[in-house]
């Protein structure tokens, strides 16, 4: 096949400031590379020509076969705790950062391959990543993106021609990664245990200048980057409890500077309202519970003020009390975040008191009487057209809170509805498509993937697509490493 159009100029900005912090190396060579999933949508955002992603030039670039020019392509080092026990090294085990590109827009993106083979930083593992969890990540990216909350995205899902042997033997796949940066709560963590100040000031400026860049020039730019990162994290973990979302595994290796979700491991969407809800594997104690990541979000966000002391205060003793302070308003700044998106939820585009206590009671309700969020918040609406949605004397409050915003019945059932999706991405549809997949048909994939980046926009026949599934109290996610 001919080259179509041209692949993204790449920068190598990060590596070049910073190469402590990243480790040139070259992708395992694929036997037999095939484009599974190409995202053509994001492609043309990018300023991609969507007709390149199916070249042998492209396929070549995502799978390490490319010799011409012998591209860059690096590992990036960071450390984290995980499950709250600090490792020094991580790093990508398995993934390479291609390059920086700038898109039309003049926005800055990182070109990602998860499941490139072995890097210096795999501490054991094999390198690859297999096909059912690069296309959960795929899948969970576009239904994010969707439902307007922050996240890294896939451009493509490639397969290898190779193995890899997990319970048994599964076909090897490569994520094409796009983010607005692969900055993370752990890169910090590992430039400040090398004890090099430079360069973790010169860290901090980049992430600065590349995501924050109204604060460049400010004398206090340390501590308000730190700040400034309160607010993106509280806002986006509001996101997820909005729509029951659980990560999984918010170790501070995966909680990015950008405020953008990443690494779709073992992570799933809650059935029914329960704090204690808990699909991962390896979460064995929950500690990353649905009801636990706001405050775990708050202990990551305290490892990375105490990267950025030494930074904030020329004796870092004095850094600790302004940044105590930035941290204690995470709960209040998530509250904020989270109220504000039920407001919306609620069809209210006015805030009196008792609004907090009538949306904080729904969710006790829902936890009460074991019901799905999602389609919970989409049945208000019905109410509206005089229905029965089984709320009870919560309906009756809530007509009352209604008539103060003095808005026709039409208008409020169009805020509810642009407001609460129909569609996520259900646990056990997801297991469907994944296994279907795997064994070589997508077409389950792609009508779950439809209706997941169309997640306001009700259609015919597609009601099983809304429902919540019964996987069973048993039902586990797995990271696929």
């Amino acid at each position: 096949m001919a080259s179509i159009a041209a692949p993204p100029e790449f920068q190598h900005t990060y590596a070049r400031l910073l190469p402590t912090l990243a480790t040139s190396w070259k992708a395992d060579e694929s036997s037999d590379p095939r484009l599974i999933i190409s995202n053509n949508p994001l492609a043309e955002h990018l300023g991609i020509n969507p007709a390149w992603l199916t070249s042998d030039e492209a396929l070549s670039l995502f799978t390490g076969n490319q010799a011409a020019n012998n591209p860059e392509r690096y590992a990036l080092a960071y450390a984290g705790h995980q499950f709250g026990s600090y490792s020094p090294r991580l790093g990508d085990g398995r993934a390479l950062l291609v390059g920086e590109f700038i898109d039309p827009q003049g926005q800055q993106w990182d070109l990602h391959l998860k499941g490139s083979g072995r890097t210096p930083f795999a501490r054991g593992g094999d390198g690859k990543a297999t096909l059912g969890p690069m296309l959960r990540e795929y899948l969970m990216g576009e239904a994010m993106a969707a439902l307007g909350i922050p996240t890294t995205r896939a451009l493509a899902v490639v397969t290898t021609g190779d193995l890899a042997m997990r319970e048994r033997p599964l076909p090897g796949a490569i994520l094409v990664r796009v983010a607005a940066s692969h900055l993370r709560v752990g890169t910090f963590q590992y430039a400040a245990a090398l004890g090099e100040i430079d360069d973790l000031k010169t860290l901090a400026d980049y992430a600065i200048e590349r995501h924050y860049p109204e604060l460049a020039e400010d004398n206090d730019r340390y501590l308000k980057l730190l700040n400034a990162v309160i607010e993106r994290q509280a806002s986006l973990v509001a996101e997820w409890m909005l729509v029951g979302f659980i990560h999984g595994v918010m170790n501070t290796d995966n909680v990015t500077i950008s405020g953008e979700t990443i690494d779709y491991g073992p992570c799933a969407f809650m059935d029914v309202v329960d704090p204690q809800t808990v699909f991962s594997s390896i979460d064995e104690g929950g500690r990353y519970a649905y009801g636990r990541q706001p405050s775990i979000a708050q202990w990551n966000l305290a490892r990375f003020a105490e990267t950025l002391l030494p930074l904030i205060a020329t004796d870092p003793e004095d850094a600790i009390a302004p940044a105590t302070e930035a941290l204690e308003e995470f709960p209040n700044i998530f509250s904020r975040y989270w109220h504000d998106g039920m407001n919306q939820r609620l069809g209210l585009s006015t805030t009196v008191d008792g609004d907090d206590d009538l949306a904080n009671d729904l969710i006790a309700l829902l936890q009460e009487q074991r019901l799905d969020l999602i389609s919970t918040m989409r049945s208000l609406s019905d109410h509206l057209r005089g229905h029965d949605i089984g709320l009870g004397e919560w309906t009756t409050r809530w007509d009352t809170r209604l008539q103060l915003e003095k808005a026709s019945c039409e208008e409020l059932i169009s805020r509810l509805e642009a407001a609460n999706p129909i569609y996520i991405p259900r646990n056990h549809l997801v297991e469907e498509a994944l296994s279907s997949a795997v064994a070589g048909d997508l077409s389950k994939f792609d009508a779950l993937l439809e209706r997941v980046t169309h997640p306001y926009e009700r259609v015919d026949n597609a009601e099983h697509y809304a429902q919540p599934g019964d996987p069973g109290p048993g039902y586990r996610t797995y990271c696929g490493t």
